[in-house]
């Protein structure tokens, strides 16, 4: 069994002067929210596998917080550009090419609408649009993550902070 988990970035400050897209950070608000989903997903999962962050600070920022609820040293977290500036189908399909066989589990964090966009590819049944810090773990019946298609993935859990805190 191959489990993708997408995780969205918390809630980011607004847009400012001088701040790039990429440098915009979580408000409080935004860590809070974060840390606290992270921890009702590790009462579910206890092992997120391999985490792969969106290159913008405040994706970074998510799975900064997340692994340390997890016990994982952020020199584990692997940075792809790809995911902030065109995750679409064929891309994500290339980034789990990389993945080695041995992780059955990938944990993505980035953005929408890229996120609610790849989840309802690859779910049987539709999924709704991803919140800030929202969380759809998709779990494929597969052995390698090249078996992956399209609509083949049951939801084995969606989590939205405004249901589950």
């Amino acid at each position: 069994m191959k489990r993708i988990i997408f995780f969205r970035h918390g809630k980011a400050e607004d847009p400012l002067d001088g701040i790039s897209d990429l440098e915009r950070s979580l408000t409080l608000k935004g860590k809070v929210i974060t840390r606290q989903m992270a921890q009702k997903l590790k009462e579910k999962i206890k092992d997120p596998g391999m985490l792969i962050t969106s290159p913008a600070f405040r994706a970074y920022e998510t799975a900064f917080v997340f692994a340390g609820e997890y016990g994982i040293s952020a020199e584990k977290i692997k940075i792809c550009n790809n995911i902030y500036f065109r995750l679409d189908e064929k891309t994500i399909m290339d980034i789990l090419k990389l993945v080695d066989e041995k992780t059955d589990t990938v944990t993505l964090f980035g953005h929408n609408p890229s996120f609610t966009t790849l989840s309802g590819f690859f779910c049987k049944e539709s999924c709704d649009v991803v919140p800030k810090s929202g969380i759809v773990c998709l779990k494929f019946g597969v052995s390698t993550w090249s078996e992956i298609k399209p609509s083949s993935a049951d939801a084995e859990l969606i989590m939205k902070p405004k249901k589950v805190l």
